[in-house]
This record gives C-alpha cells, structure tokens and sequence, in this order.
C-alpha cells in the first residue's frame, strides 16, 4: 500500500504529516513550521509539497496516506503497545520519520524508539551522509540551528533493510528555524530550510 503511494509522488503532491502523540509533549508547536518549508520547497525545487500540514495519529485510518511523517516537541512522548506496532509496519513498508528535538525530548523518545526497533539503534551519521548533500551541501553536518544544550548538534539514523527510516536531529531544533515565531536572523532561517529541503529531497530519492 505504502510503496505504491510512493511511486505515485512522482507526479503527484506531497503532504507532510505531524505525527500526534501522547505522553505531555506538545507535539503542535510551531503550527506555521511545515507549511513555510513546504512554500520553500515548492519555490525552489521541482518538488511539490501541500503548503497545508496534515495532523495523524499511529492508529488513524489515514496514516498510511502520509509516507513523511514529522515529529518535534518538548518534553515526554508515549506510545501504546499497538502504536508501537503499527509505527514499525509503516517504516518497514516504506514510511519516513524525521524527528527533531525540540529541546526536552530526547529521553522519551528514544526510548520509544527502542520499543519501536528493539534489534536497531539510532546510529549517528557521518558527514559524508547523503542527507547533508542532498540539494544543498552541508560539508560539517546539521546546522545549529539553536542553542539547548553546549556541544555540536547531531543526526542519527534508524535503518530497515537498508534504507534509513527515521532522521532525528539532536541539538539544533532545525524545524524552529521554520517558524517566523523565534525572529531568528535570516542566515539562520536560511540554514533551517536548506537542511529541511535536503531532508524531504532524500526521503523522495533514497
């Protein structure tokens, strides 16, 4: 179900998903984060993306119609045991999650993440990755985007097969460059949608 949707994004519209979630994260910060990377990616790329962002939970009817899903907050996430289960049958059939910390979620989530994948850790990817040249070149990895914790910010890998199913950004909060809401300088907005762009663009080609 999921590859053919995925095949069909070819010549169709991409809709961004945020993933909803329990557990006292705030999972709807930065309402205006998805739909102003969508406006960049549909001006700057051959990509088309819905400036409109769609909002699922793991046991919603309309979760496999969302091959990209999005996750940020603050704070502690929670799974049940059947969302565990069926957030490992969509990224085993094709699904993409790219989670960024928005300070205060690290913890949760990735111990959600090891309920998810018990056998697959989150591995920390070189520089040389793809994602990080994907459309825009990145030499020196993530981009800080802010400043939570000292330190260099991070992105790590969940693989399936092969194929990286889940990016998560550790020390950057590359998604709040996206939003108008923090007044960050344009060279850093600038750095959070080129990032951004390279992570959609990835998830389209790998």
């Amino acid at each position: 179900m999921l590859l053919a949707l995925l095949c069909g994004l070819a010549v169709a519209q991409l809709q961004i998903a945020r993933l909803k979630y329990e557990g006292g994260g705030d999972w709807y910060n930065d309402p205006d984060a998805v739909p102003n990377l969508a406006k960049e990616l549909n001006s700057r790329t051959n990509i088309r993306v819905s400036t409109d962002e769609a909002q699922v939970s793991l046991l919603g009817e309309k979760l496999y119609q969302y091959p990209f899903l999005f996750m940020t907050g603050h704070g502690n996430i929670s799974f049940t045991d059947d969302e565990v289960k069926r957030l490992r049958r969509f990224l085993e059939a094709g699904g993409f999650l790219y989670a960024d910390d928005d300070y205060g979620m690290d913890a949760a989530f990735r111990r959600e993440m090891a309920r998810v994948f018990p056998n697959s850790e989150l591995v920390e990817l070189g520089f040389d990755h793809p994602i990080y040249h994907q459309v825009y070149d990145f030499p020196d990895g993530l981009p800080k985007i802010h400043e939570h914790e000292e330190g260099p910010p991070h992105g790590y890998g969940i693989f399936v097969g092969g194929r990286m199913a889940v990016f998560y950004t550790f020390n950057t909060n590359i998604s709040d460059g996206w939003t108008a809401a923090h007044k960050d300088p344009p060279d850093v907005r600038e750095q959070a949608y080129r990032m951004g762009i390279n992570i959609v663009s990835y998830f389209l080609t790998s």
